[in-house]
């Protein structure tokens, strides 16, 4: 007795076509907004940012659409000025000083908040106000509060500080108002790493003796590592990027005592002589540091993946 001839298989064929065809229809569906938003808020922005910064862009080429292109000029014209070397320095002060005050602080804070206590959620919400509010209202409250005349922060030290109008005073001043913006930051995502962190280990090394120091060293550092390099490299790319606080408070005065990268780039762009082109160079140079500390952060990732 032969079998019959399997006459469905073609039926099924097709709808097994069918159904692949439409979870590809489906995948396309759902990953071209997010690709056409990349694209157009993130890839053209770029890509004429780096157009823009290899041509002579001034005022007169608003009026007569013409920029020459001059290649690395605007690189090497901003590397050549005088002022470069000392707002370079600024920069970097003002960041590493910025990181390791919010990181500090907010570190402690989520290892307070760890433990609980009565209230302890009302004051975790609390301390989030600095990150909720405008950062022009919280930059506006701090230039009153440094005022040298009436400000909070003298009358509190007793002294007479020129927190905006001295150069020796102006950069920590920025400082201080950005670690205080920066601090609620650090605080959720640390304390979101020390949630995932079992308490069973700590239930460990307490009856195995070890103190207070010993169990951070050994179980919460360890464990918060991950945590710990994307909240840095976050308030890295938002910190030598920042400008509206800086801006607000000294306008990145006294005499270029309080400019970074990103102020100097805005003055040179829009004030003077409006040169587009050169100010959109430095800026490029902001954009070169995050992504060479992003791409060593992913690199030493994988190597910690890896072993």
């Amino acid at each position: 007795m032969t079998a019959s001839p399997r006459t469905d298989l073609p039926d099924q064929n097709a709808a097994r076509l069918r159904a692949r065809r439409l979870r590809q229809l489906t995948a396309i569906g759902f990953i071209t907004p997010v690709v056409l938003f990349v694209v157009i808020f993130f890839v053209v922005p770029i890509v004429r940012s780096l157009w823009l910064s290899t041509q002579d862009w001034t005022v007169a080429s608003f009026i007569t659409g013409e920029a020459p292109f001059i290649g690395f000029d605007n690189y090497t014209t901003a590397l050549g000025r005088p002022e470069f070397g000392d707002i370079a320095l600024q920069t970097v002060i003002f960041t590493v000083a910025s990181l390791a005050g919010q990181f500090v602080i907010g570190l402690a804070l989520a290892l307070f908040f760890n433990r609980y206590f009565p209230l302890s959620g009302l004051l975790r919400s609390l301390l989030l106000l600095p990150w909720l509010l405008p950062v022009l209202v919280s930059a506006t409250v701090w230039r009153w509060m440094f005022n040298p005349d009436y400000g909070i922060v003298n009358a509190a030290l007793g002294s007479h500080i020129g927190w905006l109008s001295d150069p020796n005073w102006s950069l920590p001043a920025v400082i201080i108002a950005n670690i205080w913006l920066g601090v609620p930051f650090n605080l959720v995502l640390l304390y979101s790493g020390l949630q995932g962190v079992p308490a069973t280990l700590y239930e460990a090394a307490a009856l195995d003796g070890a103190s207070g120091w010993q169990r951070f060293r050994t179980i919460t550092w360890p464990l918060l590592r991950p945590v710990t390099g994307i909240t840095l490299l976050l308030g890295l790319v938002y910190t030598v990027k920042a400008f509206d606080i800086i801006w607000v408070i000294t306008k990145g005065g006294p005499i270029n005592s309080s400019d970074t990268l990103a102020t100097w780039a805005y003055r040179i762009s829009f004030e003077g002589d409006h040169q587009l082109g050169l100010g959109t160079a430095i800026g490029e140079l902001l954009v070169i540091i995050a992504l060479i500390f992003g791409l060593l952060h992913i690199r030493a990732q994988r190597r910690e993946n890896d072993l």
